[in-house]
């Protein structure tokens, strides 16, 4: 891909996320960008998911997207070069005007008012206190990965390098290498509190060189035998390290609201000096005395419990934990265990919890092989099994997960099940660990501690077998194997076989007209969401009366904030509709509508949904047109017009013929 396609997807991201003014901040980790929102209600998921590079979209305040490795680095570079920043860098205020970054506003205007009616994707992407605390850490610990694999890999390098110089398989004047490449990796490894506390103070908010000292403290600086500091709990001695990264996280976070208040409160000649000293007399004295202790009950009990469930739980637990992995995956929730993970290796030097999610992937990549023997005619399918097979083999799932697996639903069931089979072995062995993170797959063999190696090499081996065996058998559905071309389409003569197991047998629903009045085809109304047909096909009513129905039998869904659109699914098929009333009637905040039905609510034809002022719209100066819109054309096989000119509500106005 070019710099110029770099350039473009970059753009076009931009365009169905609200435009670059909508950005706080950008970075990307291994496989996704990730972009902090000012208003995620701007983005149009569908529209997102649709941009060519994009594997799959986690919805959230922080947005992520998935486009694999290497690419991700590139269009996130582009991104923030369009912004004026740097990765991680709050976006300016005034993007807007500014002509180096910006983009084409009438586009960015129509995404906003498609965005409008997606009351469901709004629903999605709204923050809450988990997946808040989920984005911190993701930002905290994402920056680091590359050290970690960097960093990771040399440690692993050297520790074959000593094995081999113990087996007498190398000789022993390698010993100066091996000390060098040690250094290299300790340089990390080491010191690690203290870089989580910057990146935990720019987090926060807080100043990153006092975070860093915060993390410093931990290690307990000057204090050696026989002098101790007492536990205030136990009166224990404190040990160095004590609490380690989860003692640093609380520390650096309680210190961001110690540093505000004194900046708020502290007069302006005294706030530079004053206010780090006494932030750091503070926080330095609750982390030793407070934090430490109880951050160090929390980790030894942390690390102690996931043990005794390796260890009492065996395979069954190796099976529980490599089967959900993909799920955390897949929602992006795998980062909570980054600080887990780093807490198992600096108390035992190793975290046995990493080879096990490992397999979750190895299951995919066995899937991904029986998909490819079973469905060789499908030349779509096996293009895109070809370009993400290698990454993932190489231990990163995603594109695996969102071009592959998920879409054709089954197998992403197999593949979960593949990993668990490999978390199984891992687990009946017992006590295979990973010195590092930040890899999997066959790039985690050189981390694997203990001489385990050749076991973690069992789980891969069983993991790749049970997901092709459980995918060949059972996962393969049947639109899969039907012949097609690279770009989709049906090769020659082929035609899609009926039944495949993925949809319901085709049926024809009929909607009737919701108000009664002028119909007219979607083409004719004045908005280029509906003309243009963005979210979908049906029919629009120029009204001569408010009261609305229900077009069909089936079941509310959403109601949007404004009143002004409603979405529903119908009770056979199903199709999923949207009704949308008046034209830019978002700008109303509700005043000329009234609800006559509740989410969730069941509703039959003709039902009484809503009613609309229509004296009011037009005094507004907002035209009319009620449209109802089916959004999921994926499933729609035809729409036949059943009227024209006069309607009157509740006539027969269309039918659907699903696939």
């Amino acid at each position: 891909m070019s710099s110029d396609k770099y350039d473009e997807m970059g753009r076009q991201i931009y365009e169905q996320i609200g435009g670059i003014a909508n950005v706080k901040s950008l970075y990307h980790c291994m496989t996704r960008i990730r972009i902090a929102l000012k208003d995620p209600d701007r983005v149009d998921l569908e529209k997102l998911k649709q941009v060519p590079g994009v594997i799959g979209v986690v919805a959230g305040e922080t947005l992520e997207i998935v486009v694999g490795p290497g690419v991700n680095t590139k269009v996130a570079q582009s991104m923030v070069k369009a912004a004026g920043v740097q990765e991680n860098d709050p976006f300016p205020e005034n993007l807007e005007q500014n002509s180096t970054s910006s983009y084409d506003e009438n586009k960015t205007a129509v995404m906003q008012k498609a965005a409008s009616v997606h009351t469901a994707q709004k629903a999605s992407l709204k923050n809450t206190w988990w997946r808040s605390a989920l984005e911190h850490i993701s930002a905290i610990f994402v920056p680091l990965i590359p050290a970690f694999v960097g960093a990771g890999l040399i440690s692993g390098v050297a520790g074959i390098l000593r094995n081999m110089m113990t087996a007498k398989m190398l000789p022993l004047s390698w010993n100066l290498g091996v000390a060098v490449l040690g250094v290299i990796a300790n340089g990390l490894f080491i010191y690690l509190n203290i870089y989580v506390g910057i990146n935990a103070a720019k987090e926060f908010g807080a100043t990153p060189g006092l975070g860093g000292i915060i993390g410093g403290i931990v290690y307990l600086p000057g204090v050696v035998a026989p002098m101790t500091i007492p536990n205030i709990f136990d009166k224990l001695p404190l040990a160095a390290g004590q609490g380690g990264i989860i003692g640093v996280l609380f520390s650096v976070w309680l210190m961001s609201y110690v540093e505000k208040f004194f900046h708020d409160h502290m007069g302006e000649s005294l706030d530079l000096i004053f206010t780090p000293f006494l932030t750091l007399l503070i926080m330095g004295l609750v982390t030793i005395f407070l934090i430490m202790p109880f951050a160090g009950w929390v980790s030894n009990s942390l690390v102690g419990g996931i043990n005794w469930i390796l260890h009492v739980g065996g395979p069954v637990a190796g099976f529980i934990l490599g089967t959900a992995f993909l799920p955390m995956v897949l929602f992006g929730l795998h980062q909570i265990l980054t600080p887990i993970h780093l807490q198992m290796i600096q108390k035992m030097g190793y975290t046995p919890l990493l080879p096990i999610l490992a397999m979750a992937g190895a299951g995919q990549v066995g899937t991904a092989i029986a998909l490819w023997v079973k469905c060789r005619k499908n030349k779509e399918l096996t293009k895109l099994i070809k370009s993400a097979l290698p990454v993932g083999i190489l231990g990163v799932g995603e594109p695996l997960i969102y071009g592959v697996s998920l879409p054709l639903g089954r197998p992403f069931i197999t593949a979960c099940l593949g990993g668990g089979i490999g978390g199984a072995v891992l687990g009946a062995f017992g006590n295979v660990g990973s010195i590092a993170i930040g890899t999997s797959g066959i790039a985690l063999i050189p981390l694997i501690a203990n001489n385990k190696a050749l076991i973690y090499c069992f789980g891969l081996l069983a993991a790749y077998l049970g997901g092709f065996v459980l995918t060949y058998l059972w996962g393969v559905p049947k639109s899969a194997m039907v012949a097609k071309n690279e770009d989709g389409s049906l090769v020659a003569g082929t035609a899609e076989p009926a039944g495949t197991g993925e949809s319901a047998t085709a049926t024809e629903i009929t909607l009737a007209s919701p108000v009664s009045g002028q119909i007219e085809s979607l083409t004719a109304v004045p908005d280029d969401v509906f003309s243009k047909k963005m979210l979908g096909d049906g029919f629009a009513v120029i009204p001569n009366e408010g009261t609305i129905i229900a077009p069909v039998d089936g079941r509310i869904l959403t109601i949007m904030d404004t009143k002004h659109a409603i979405t529903m699914e119908s009770a056979t098929g199903p199709l999923e509709l949207v009704l949308h009333f008046g034209i830019d009637t978002v700008e109303l905040k509700g005043a000329p509508f009234s609800i006559e039905v509740t989410s969730g609510q069941h509703v039959k034809r003709g039902d009484i949904i809503a009613k609309v002022d229509l004296a009011a719209l037009k005094a507004a100066g907002k035209p009319t047109d009620v449209m109802t819109i089916i959004t999921n054309m994926e499933d729609v096989a035809q729409i036949t017009p059943l009227a024209a000119g006069q309607v009157e509500i509740n006539q027969d106005a269309v039918t659907v013929k699903t696939k």
